[in-house]
């Protein structure tokens, strides 16, 4: 198999594969870069304009894997999207919800090149949108060549896949990005237990080491005890979190604590897209059952619009709960326009539930939670930092040992290391070398090809 890693910054990003396996030229994802604008944050398309693709899968409808489909798919009307099912329910919405926010940049940021794609494109290719059902195989022919392609569930997120090639005794395995452990909604990675000649193996946790006396569990009983300290203490809380799965599964968790009675009453507020796509996992939990979410939630919650003119350095004094998006604590979304408010004040706490891109907002934060002031550049506003900092293991990806012993299990051949920061890659790099030399390790860098 021929490979190019075509997102140009590498790491976690633009993601983007190139592949060609016998007769089969493919992609495998295409993200737009979450830090990155205009055509920067797009894969290097260039070098495969002229190559006509058999097909493009998609791993799940995170933007950084999906937001750059559109482009991808355009001019090779031939060319079919392959998803899962309720991926499939997801995309339009999540590309509609893209064009809308590349309009919004385009007139605040200047961005001329904006909007990349329009909801008229996604209209037209989304008719290239083909699902597939989990753990059925589908066999594409091409010259006398047959490739065998099956999705199994990988637990990330609604729709998630890891996706499986078998070419004659042949197989390669895609992790895309995974979870084995179960959340509240969604069940964990679902993988065949079988050899694999080659895996394309997620790193996002490489660089995390495994918490030893932290289970789920805990770590969801923590983060509502925190919760209520903050509010019976007179603060208000923000959860920052992804408006894709992220959103609906904290409000899940907060209904259940509610129910059992050990969350304490407040007001608890949403906005954006996740609330909208709430309407999706409630189709795709009464379709599919592959998601336990109902748009009911919302409802047992009381869940409210958040206000709409917030002041930075003004605090909310709502003693509310704030579940709102980007999870990292993006620029100019609701989460950062929230934690504006509330960080300069002690009796707040933000408490982050998933994984943070050390160079967002929310990853500065992180980084120095005991740091004397923030500064929120896009607000031209530096607050004191006197509000509580907490984070809590509830990632949606797999950790590093758990992906280590998936991948030992399988006794590969290759393994090729995607979707993750230098330093993740790295301890990957240093382990499987370390107990499993006799394997060849690629970890790809930008527009380099390679023979696995």
């Amino acid at each position: 198999m021929k490979m190019i890693d075509l997102n140009r910054e590498g790491g976690i990003g633009a993601n983007c594969l190139y592949c060609e396996l016998g007769t089969f030229r493919f992609l495998v994802d295409a993200g737009l870069h979450p830090k990155k604008v205009g055509r920067e944050a797009v894969p290097d398309f260039d070098r495969i304009r002229d190559i006509d693709l058999d097909f493009i899968l998609l791993s799940h409808c995170h933007l950084d894997h999906l937001g750059a489909l559109p482009l991808a798919l355009e001019g090779r009307p031939e060319t079919d999207a392959l998803m899962s099912v309720p991926s499939r329910t997801l995309s339009e919405r999540m590309l509609h919800n893209s064009c809308n926010v590349m309009k919004r940049q385009k007139t605040d940021l200047s961005i001329e090149e904006y909007p990349l794609f329009s909801h008229e494109d996604v209209d037209r290719l989304s008719r290239q949108f083909r699902p597939l059902k989990f753990d059925r195989p589908e066999t594409l022919r091409k010259n006398g060549e047959s490739l065998e392609i099956t999705f199994f569930s990988s637990g990330h997120v609604a729709g998630a896949a890891g996706v499986q090639l078998k070419q004659g005794d042949r197989r390669i395995f895609f992790s895309g990005d995974v979870l084995f452990e179960p959340q509240r909604i969604l069940q964990g990675a679902h993988f065949p237990p079988h050899h694999f000649d080659t895996i394309i193996l997620e790193t996002t946790r490489g660089a995390t080491e495994r918490a030893p006396d932290k289970s789920r569990g805990q770590e969801v009983a923590r983060l509502i005890d925190t919760i209520n300290t903050t509010l019976q203490g007179g603060g208000s809380c923000l959860i920052p979190v992804f408006a894709l799965g992220r959103m609906q599964e904290i409000l899940t968790l907060l209904r259940d604590a509610r129910k059992a009675g050990e969350l304490v009453e407040s007001p608890i507020y949403c906005s954006g897209l996740g609330m909208d796509l709430a309407d999706y996992f409630d189709q795709i939990s009464k379709r599919t059952g592959l998601v336990d979410f109902r748009r009911q939630v919302l409802k047992e919650l009381k869940v409210k619009p958040l206000p709409r003119k917030l002041k930075p350095g003004r605090d909310l004094n709502e003693n509310a709960i704030y579940v709102v998006s980007s999870g990292m604590l993006v620029e100019n979304t609701p989460s950062y326009q929230v934690a504006s408010c509330l960080l300069g004040f002690k009796r707040n706490t933000i408490c982050y539930v998933g994984y943070c891109d050390p160079d967002t907002p929310g990853g500065r934060m992180l980084e120095d939670p005991e740091a004397d002031e923030f500064a929120f550049e896009a607000l031209d506003y530096t607050s004191p930092m006197k509000a509580r900092i907490e984070r809590f293991e509830l990632s949606g990806h797999a950790d590093r040992d758990e992906l280590i012993e998936f991948a030992m299990a399988a006794e590969p051949r290759a393994i090729v290391l995607t979707h993750g920061d230098p330093p993740a890659r790295a301890w990957f790099r240093e382990t499987i070398e370390k107990i499993a030399p006799s394997i060849k390790l690629v970890d790809p860098e930008p527009g380099e090809v390679y023979e696995i």
